[in-house]
């Protein structure tokens, strides 16, 4: 019989079944902990569509040879704040934590540390990067670009990857301010988590190649795929609510994560080569630190950004309007709400990891369904 309500599984115990399930992939112990945790901070802040959610995804593409468990990344360019990485193909969160890791450790000594990435995979969501420089009394910021979701103000043809902006900074509060968000209204992961809870999107989202806006979500991932549909820009279509401003920011992280290391971009970020053949997709990132303490205090810094995130929240509110947030706030309390209850595994997903337990022979996991 299929599941028919949502279980809520301990961190623990999801967090020891995702090493396992992964270390069966062929991921190495120490990398499949740094895969696991990065994917659970996804679910932590309730970014549901990048955590466990997508643990299958990463199965079926080390499957089809999209992307290789064993990621031997390597120092290709260094200077004393800067590098050039490649991941070779391997698992993207794992290189994205060494590059983070190692322009912190060039901030720290030299002040600024700036790492681009080529030859990647995804790597979760970007907030990740950032916070650990946040953890270290740095600013950090990371981008990311990828497949081709979003269309061009004025177009209709996927071209842009969701090509997230993250960025933490260092406050007096319990949390850092994180801003973590896609340059399309919405991330493709969300048009997953729709399809798989048959819920609708909302109209605005995503354009058909012949203009419409559609809300089922069934198809769309696979109308993408096939360049029939796009994921619009922050701001959505044309310029008169600010489309052509995510489309600028957008282009903008493409830069950041293929120009500074010669990697690939737009078109050439298919799984697919033009006879339809899987190849690695390459994905480009960049990574940068600042260190605080080269400006000012680390305690002035923390107490004007706290200061000012405070004041934000403390303005007039629209009228029926509970609070005022500043970003990372939500995700804080969200945090400590999973957890102390555990992680909401919904039908859907039982399925998938039902699924993939199988596919891995996984017995010696009770999750609970």
């Amino acid at each position: 019989m299929p599941t028919k309500t949502c279980v809520y599984v301990p961190v623990e115990t999801l967090t020891d079944f995702m090493i396992d399930a992964l270390a069966k992939m062929g991921v190495p112990q120490d990398d499949a902990r740094i895969v696991a945790e990065i994917l659970l901070a996804s679910d932590l802040c309730g970014v549901s569509s990048h955590g466990v959610a997508h643990l299958r995804m990463y199965y079926r593409r080390i499957q089809k040879g999209l992307q290789l468990p064993v990621t031997d990344w390597s120092i290709v360019r260094a200077t004393p704040t800067t590098a050039v990485i490649d991941g070779g193909n391997g698992m993207g969160m794992v290189v994205g934590f060494n590059a983070m890791r190692i322009a912190i450790e060039k901030a720290r000594e030299h002040g600024l540390g700036a790492v681009a990435v080529r030859n990647s995979s995804h790597y979760g969501i970007a907030g990740y990067y950032t916070r650990m420089a946040a953890r270290e009394g740095m600013v950090g910021m990371s981008f990311t670009n990828a497949h081709p979701s979003i269309a061009p103000t004025f177009g209709n043809e996927p071209m842009l990857g969701t090509n997230p902006i993250a960025f933490s900074a260092p406050t007096d509060e319990e949390f850092p301010f994180t801003f973590d968000a896609a340059t399309s209204i919405v991330a493709r992961g969300k048009i997953e988590v729709a399809k798989r809870s048959g819920k609708p999107i909302p109209t605005g989202w995503v354009m058909r190649e012949d203009g419409s806006l559609p809300t089922d979500a069934t198809h769309l991932i696979e109308e993408m795929t096939r360049n029939e549909a796009a994921l619009l820009p922050l701001g959505g279509s044309g310029e008169m609510m600010g489309g052509h401003k995510g489309y600028g920011l957008s282009t903008m992280v493409e830069i950041f994560s293929a120009a500074f290391q010669e990697g690939a971009f737009l078109s050439e970020l298919h799984d697919t080569d033009k006879e339809g053949n899987p190849h690695f997709l390459s994905i480009g990132h960049f990574f940068l630190a600042m260190n605080v303490e080269h400006f000012v205090p680390l305690g002035s810094f923390r107490k004007t950004a706290g200061s000012i995130v405070r004041e934000l929240r403390a303005s007039r509110k629209v009228p029926g309007e509970e609070r005022i947030y500043s970003a990372g706030e939500k995700a804080h309390a969200k945090a400590a709400r999973v957890m102390a209850e555990g992680v909401e595994i919904p039908p859907g997903l039982q399925r998938s990891l039902n699924k993939l337990r199988a596919e891995l022979n996984i017995e010696n996991h009770d999750l609970g369904f």
